[in-house]
C-alpha cells in the first residue's frame, strides 16, 4: 500500500470513528451532548434539516442551545458516512491540520447530507473537534424523487393507458386548459428553469411564465461578446451537465440554446410571450389571483404559490440622471439594450460605468472599429485578472469532485470563515495582478478591493456591483486604446458631449450606460405593487444571520419567493426551495411562528 492509499484509510478510519460517536450524540438529541463535539470557535449551518429556515449558528454555546431546541423535534436516525460522496480527506485549511467528510441522516420528514469540517491532529493527539458543520434536507420522504434507479418506467405510453401519447400529454400539461397550476414561477432563465426542475420531480405542477418569445432569449438577446467568467465545470444545471467537449468559457448563445433544450429535456411548463400583468393574494384562502397576458390574451390564473426568477439584480435598468444628459445630442443607450460593437463603428463613444459589461462593452466597441471609446469612471473599480486571480475562486470545482459535493463545501463556509478566505484571495491576488494594477493606475483608472479588502465575490454577494473579471479590456486600457475619464473631472454632457471642468469638451457620438440594474425589490414593486414590496424589503445581499436577503426561503409575504443569482447558486438552492414549497403543499412545514429558532 502506498503512502496516498494509507493516508486515505487513516482519513476514513478517523472519521468512521468520529462519526459513530457524533452520530449517537445527534440521535439521542442531547443539546450539551451535541455541542460538546464542537470547537470552542465553531459554526453550524443548517438548511432546512434541524431548523425548517436558513441558519447559520456561531460559538459553542450558541450552538447548544440551537441543538436542544432542534434537535428532538428533527428525529435524527440512521446517522452514516455518504456511500456516493467524496470519501473523508486531511486536508490543511488556513493554517490548521483538518478532516473533511460527508455523512448522510434520516429525520422524520426525510433525508439529509451533511459536510463536516474537523480540527484534527493526524497523531492522534487530540480529539477531532467540529470547526464548522453544515446539515441539510436533501428530499423528502413522501417525494423521492424519479431519477437514476428511480427513473418513471414510461408504461402509461408504452402500454397505451392513458390513450394519448407522450407528446399529447405533454400538450396537455403545458395547456393547463384543465386545471390551476400550484406554482408560477415568473422568469424562464436558468433560475426560473431549475426550479421548475426540481419542482416537477417532486411532482408540483408549476407553470413558468417568460416574457420574451423563446426560452433562452434573456441569453440571446445580451450583447454578442458576452461570455461567462467562471469555468463550466461551476455551471452545471440540476440532472443535465453541460456536455464535457463543450469550453470552459461558456458564450451567451452556449446557455441560451442549453436552456431551451433544458427546459425541453425536463419538461418544465413554459409560456412564452408571456407576462404578469398583476396578483393580489387572499388570506383566507391562502391563494393567488393571477394576471396574465399572453401573446396579447390576458387569462386569469389561480396559483398557491409565486416564485420571481427575474434575477438577483431583477431586470429594471438603473438609469441615473447624469448632468446634462438632456441636452446631449447624439445616443443614449442603456446596456440591456447594447447588442453589438459593430452599430458603432466610425463613432465616439463614451461608456459609463466600469464593472463587467462597461468593460465588455468597452472592448466590443474597440474590437468592432469604434473611432475612439472611453470609459467614464465615477468610482474605483474591483479589477482582477480572470486567470489566475478569478479562477482561484472557483478552483475546487475542477478538481475532479462531484458537482454536488462541491457544492457542500461552498454552502457550509459560515460568514466570518468566508470573509478571510476571501480577503486571503484577494491579497493573493493582488500581488499575482501587481503589473496589471499598476499599468490601469496609470492609465487614470482608479482600483481598489471592496471596502474590508474581501474582493470581487463578496461584493457579488453583497449586491454591490462594479468589478470586473478581465478578458482583454485591461490592456486596451494601459495601451490608451480604450481612454479614461473620471467623473469628478467632468462638468456634464453639452450638446456635442461631455465638457470637463477645465472648459474643454470631449466630442462624442453615443452614450451607453453600463449602470447596473435595480434591485429586485423594485420588480416586485412593479409587479405586485408597493404594499408587497415593501413588506419583503431588499433582496439579495446578506442579512443578520448571513443568508442572502429574502432569497430561496419563505418572506414576509405568504406564498411569495424568489430564486436568482449565479448558475452555481440557482443549481445550489433551488433543491432547498423545492423541498420547501413541497412541504408547504402536504401541510408539512411548519408555521413560522413554530419554528424552533423563531
Amino acid at each position: 500500500m502506498n503512502m496516498i492509499d494509507r493516508t486515505a484509510l487513516q482519513a476514513s478510519d478517523a472519521f468512521n470513528a468520529w462519526l459513530e460517536k457524533f452520530g449517537g450524540a445527534l440521535e439521542r438529541a442531547n443539546g450539551d451532548e451535541i455541542a460538546s463535539f464542537f470547537a470552542e470557535d465553531s459554526h453550524w449551518k443548517d438548511i432546512l434539516s434541524f431548523t425548517w429556515e436558513h441558519r447559520t449558528i456561531s460559538g459553542k454555546a450558541a450552538i447548544a442551545k440551537a441543538f436542544a431546541a432542534t434537535a428532538k423535534a428533527a428525529k435524527i436516525t440512521n446517522v452514516s458516512m455518504s456511500p456516493g460522496r467524496t470519501a473523508p480527506k486531511q486536508q490543511r485549511r488556513s493554517g490548521s491540520d483538518v478532516l473533511e467528510g460527508y455523512f448522510d441522516f434520516d429525520t422524520g420528514v426525510g433525508s439529509g447530507s451533511a459536510f463536516v469540517r474537523l480540527l484534527y491532529s493526524p497523531d492522534g493527539s487530540t480529539e477531532p473537534r467540529i470547526w464548522f458543520l453544515l446539515t441539510t434536507l436533501q428530499s423528502l420522504k413522501a417525494h423521492p424523487e424519479p431519477v437514476g434507479r428511480n427513473r418513471p418506467s414510461g408504461d402509461e405510453f408504452a402500454k397505451n393507458e392513458l390513450g394519448r401519447s407522450w407528446r399529447q400529454e405533454r400538450e396537455r400539461q403545458q395547456g393547463f386548459e384543465d386545471r390551476e397550476p400550484e406554482v408560477i414561477i415568473v422568469g424562464a432563465g436558468q433560475a426560473g428553469l431549475t426550479i421548475a426542475a426540481r419542482l416537477g420531480r417532486l411532482g408540483v405542477d408549476a407553470l413558468v411564465i417568460e416574457r420574451l418569445p423563446r426560452v433562452g432569449d434573456v441569453w440571446r438577446q445580451r450583447y454578442e461578446s458576452l461570455t461567462l467568467h467562471n469555468e463550466v465545470m461551476a455551471n452545471h444545471l440540476p440532472y443535465m451537465p453541460f456536455p464535457e467537449n463543450w469550453p470552459l468559457w461558456l458564450t451567451k448563445d452556449h446557455m441560451a440554446i442549453w436552456l431551451e433544450a433544458y427546459a425541453e429535456f425536463l419538461e418544465a411548463n413554459v409560456w412564452t410571450s408571456t407576462e404578469l400583468a398583476g396578483a393580489r393574494y387572499d388570506e383566507t384562502t391562502s391563494q393567488w389571483t393571477v394576471e396574465l397576458v399572453r401573446d396579447g390574451k390576458p387569462r386569469t390564473v389561480h396559483c398557491r404559490h409565486i416564485v420571481i426568477a427575474t434575477g438577483a439584480s431583477g431586470g429594471l435598468p438603473h438609469i441615473p440622471k447624469l448632468p446634462g444628459i438632456d441636452a446631449f445630442k447624439g445616443s443614449v443607450t442603456h446596456s440591456s439594450d447594447f447588442k453589438n460593437g459593430a452599430d458603432f463603428k466610425g463613432r465616439k463613444v463614451i461608456v459609463v460605468g466600469t464593472g463587467n459589461s462597461g468593460h465588455d462593452i468597452a472592448q466590443d466597441l474597440f474590437v468592432k472599429g469604434a473611432e475612439k471609446v472611453w470609459m467614464l469612471q465615477r468610482s474605483p473599480c474591483c479589477v482582477v485578472s480572470l486567470e489566475p486571480t478569478a479562477a482561484m475562486v472557483y478552483k475546487i470545482y475542477g478538481e475532479g469532485m462531484p458537482t454536488e459535493d462541491v457544492d457542500l463545501i461552498t454552502a457550509s463556509v459560515p460568514y466570518p470563515v468566508m470573509e478571510d478566505t476571501y480577503r486571503w484571495i484577494t491579497e493573493k491576488g493582488a500581488k499575482l495582478d501587481e503589473e496589471m494594477l499598476e499599468g490601469l493606475a496609470k492609465a487614470g483608472f482608479r482600483t481598489y478591493f471592496g471596502s474590508d479588502g474581501t474582493g470581487f465575490q463578496m461584493k457579488f454577494m453583497r449586491g454591490e456591483g462594479n468589478y470586473y473579471i478581465d478578458v482583454g479590456n485591461v490592456e486596451l486600457i494601459v495601451n490608451g486604446s480604450v481612454g479614461v475619464i473620471q467623473y469628478d473631472d467632468a462638468e456634464g454632457f453639452v450638446a456635442e458631449g461631455l465638457k470637463m471642468k477645465d472648459g474643454s469638451v470631449i466630442a462624442c457620438d453615443d452614450v451607453i450606460l453600463a449602470t447596473g440594474f435595480k434591485n429586485m425589490q423594485e420588480t416586485v414593486r412593479k409587479m405586485l405593487g408597493s404594499e408587497i414590496a415593501d413588506s419583503v424589503g431588499p433582496l439579495w445581499g446578506f442579512d443578520e444571520n448571513y443568508q442572502m436577503r429574502n432569497m430561496w426561503r419563505r418572506t414576509a409575504q405568504p406564498g411569495l419567493w424568489f430564486t436568482g443569482g449565479s448558475l452555481l447558486d440557482s443549481r445550489l438552492y433551488s433543491r432547498f426551495l423545492a423541498i420547501e414549497l413541497r412541504a408547504e403543499l402536504d401541510g408539512v412545514l411548519p408555521a413560522k411562528e413554530n419554528l424552533p429558532l423563531h
